[in-house]
């Protein structure tokens, strides 16, 4: 007799069966290419209560459960000051998908909020802070965050647009405030289109922006509102109608960057001159 599967179950299936092109390879793909997981690490996945978070959360338990480095989840939701109601969705998606979080509270929202200037940098900084900190009273040495492809190669081109500078998004990276602890993004070349089709298969409604200064964004059609970041996303969109693979161009050229021909550039945190060499043999 077929043993019957409860939702949860059949949840976690597909992301190994149906999707197992779209999310779990490039899922495995990531923590190989980019060495993010080593055996006898413990780390903190962060979940804000979006989509990516909670399917990186999946992710996370379904590698550890059935893949062959040994490492321990710890699964943080830090509240900065959330609406009850969004407190509340979070909470219900994450016994639907048997994610056993841990949620501590904080008043970031409110200490960000009361700054006339900066606000969004603020919280970012303060929240990015609050998570190292928590991880590692837990005896994490790494945290996990839900960036994915799109969020790279949209922060890639508006760094040229709005920052002039090239700048792109690391799959790991040091912290410079916590010894011994690093951020890892194993969502790094999952495409946010597949992460939605399989959030809509199981008609599972997560967050999209519980942010006080976005909280219009929610209502919009794509989830984003007006921002730089929707900008960049609709410019791709559209020219994406025309050339297929240019988004997959832009990620892959930050994966080859030719110095030989940049007339400037910038490495740890030093600017440095094609003219430092030029005339060399």
């Amino acid at each position: 007799m077929a043993r019957t599967l409860s939702d949860c179950q059949l949840i976690e299936r597909s992301i190994i069966t149906t999707y197992r092109e779209e999310l779990w390879q490039p899922f495995i793909d990531s923590l190989n290419r980019y060495q993010l997981i080593a055996p006898g690490d413990r780390i903190t996945v962060c979940i804000s209560g979006g989509k990516d978070s909670m399917l990186l959360a999946k992710l996370m338990q379904e590698v550890q459960r059935h893949g062959n480095i040994p490492f321990e989840n710890e699964f943080l939701v830090m509240d900065p000051g959330y609406l009850p109601e969004n407190r509340a969705r979070i909470e219900e998606n994450a016994e639907r998908l048997a994610i056993p979080v841990r949620i501590l509270d904080s008043k970031i929202f409110d200490i960000a909020y009361s700054q006339e200037k900066g606000s969004c940098y603020l919280c970012a900084k303060m929240r990015r802070g609050f998570l190292y900190h928590h991880a590692q009273e837990l005896g994490c040495n790494k945290i996990a965050l839900g960036h994915h492809f799109d969020d790279v190669i949209e922060t890639t081109v508006m760094s040229m647009f709005y920052s002039s500078q090239i700048r792109a998004m690391l799959p790991k990276l040091h912290s410079d405030n916590f010894a011994g602890m690093e951020l890892i993004r194993p969502l790094y070349q999952v495409h946010e289109k597949d992460i939605i089709r399989w959030a809509n298969r199981h008609e599972l409604r997560f967050l999209q922006c519980a942010c006080r200064f976005t909280e219009a964004s929610a209502g919009a059609e794509d989830g984003y509102g007006p921002s730089k970041r929707r900008e960049i996303k609709q410019l791709i969109a559209s020219l994406k109608k025309e050339t297929p693979d240019l988004d997959q161009s832009i990620f892959n050229s930050i994966h080859a960057v030719c110095l030989d021909t940049m007339p400037g550039w910038k490495t740890k945190g030093e600017s440095h001159s094609f003219l430092e060499h030029y005339g060399e043999a």
